[in-house]
């Protein structure tokens, strides 16, 4: 038995569950956001030949943690001329669609917590990648309306460039989402899963792979199509105006998107949950807890993917043309 989940299994849990499942999807987040950032700046310090982070726990592992409470405890300056209640709102508008879209995405089958059965997922859909989609694509507002509301002239180009960046890589990535879903005949999430067991998508639907990584990484302005932040050209875009908590929202959005896609990546080609080969062949690798730790690892190393440390930033109009007429 391996704990397979379908649609009438949601919805049934009692409220305490539902809290702590909510709490759990959460704190992975965060936990993965404070991991991709510390990675980042290390694999940056190692081809840079520095030292990286060294100073805030055994070997700096808790340097982002110490970052993001400084940046939480810094006084918050409102430049003048900014609207001031959109500006406010933006950060917010941000990040809250990426933690959301986290809902539907399976870390692993139906387990035992404190005596009741549940899966180890939030909720599902019978649509829950267009939920996924539609969700995602309304974190652009806040960069926009940020953009917009600082009042200044290299935010509002950055937000600008970040919709259609949204716009152009949106539809690509939908794309390959349709192989997935003509295959697997369903478009829940535990379902497409489900449907993977013994033979991931990743070696069927290839092409469509390499599209969707592509697709993933200008979707979250991650270079070399980091456009809306480009600090040679908008001296950081679309968040120049912003500081203290505010400004580490939108990081913090920014680094959740990458979970998010990484996540999706992971269900709809890698296999989701179950364990890869040949640890599948050990009897019980895909019950109970296990699933979880596979799951983890695959989000973690597609997370990998979204890092282009090396990668310099693209003119424009050849990100742009790349996205909409197939020209790079």
């Amino acid at each position: 038995m391996t704990g397979r989940t379908d649609l009438s299994q949601f919805g049934i849990d009692p409220l305490w569950l539902v809290l702590v499942k909510c709490v759990a999807v959460f704190a992975f987040l965060v936990l993965t956001v404070l991991i991709a950032i510390l990675a980042e700046r290390r694999v940056l310090a190692w081809m840079q030949r520095r030292i990286g982070p060294n100073r805030v726990g055994p070997f700096g592992l808790l340097q982002s943690l110490a970052d993001g409470v400084k940046l939480a405890l810094k006084e918050g300056l409102t430049p003048a001329g900014v609207d001031k209640p959109i500006y406010l709102l933006a950060p917010i508008i941000s990040v809250v669609p990426a933690i959301v879209a986290y809902a539907v995405i399976p870390f692993g089958p139906v387990v035992s917590v404190f005596g009741h059965r549940t899966p180890l997922q939030l909720t599902d859909l019978p649509v829950a990648i267009l939920f996924v989609l539609a969700v995602t694509s309304v974190g652009v507002y806040g960069i926009v309306l940020g953009g917009w509301a600082s009042g200044s002239t290299y935010p509002l180009l950055g937000g600008l460039r970040s919709s259609a960046q949204v716009i152009s890589y949106e539809i690509a990535m939908g794309l390959t989402f349709a192989a997935v879903f003509l295959l697997a005949g369903t478009m829940s999430t535990s379902g497409i899963v489900a449907a993977q067991e013994g033979r991931w998508y990743l070696f069927l639907l290839l092409p469509s792979f390499l599209v969707y990584v592509t697709a993933m990484v200008g979707e979250t302005n991650r270079a070399p199509f980091d456009l809306p932040e480009a600090e040679g050209e908008l001296v950081g875009g679309f968040h120049t105006e912003y500081s203290s908590l505010r400004f580490a929202m939108f990081m913090l959005a920014e680094y959740i998107n990458m979970a998010t896609v990484s996540g999706l990546a992971a269900t709809m080609f890698l296999g989701g949950w179950h364990a890869p080969w040949p640890l599948s062949l050990i009897d019980g690798a895909n019950t109970s807890w296990l699933p979880a730790l596979w799951f983890v690892a695959k989000v973690w190393g597609s997370c990998s993917c979204s890092c282009g440390c090396a990668l310099p930033c693209r003119v424009y109009v050849m990100t742009s043309s790349c996205g909409w007429a197939g020209r790079s």
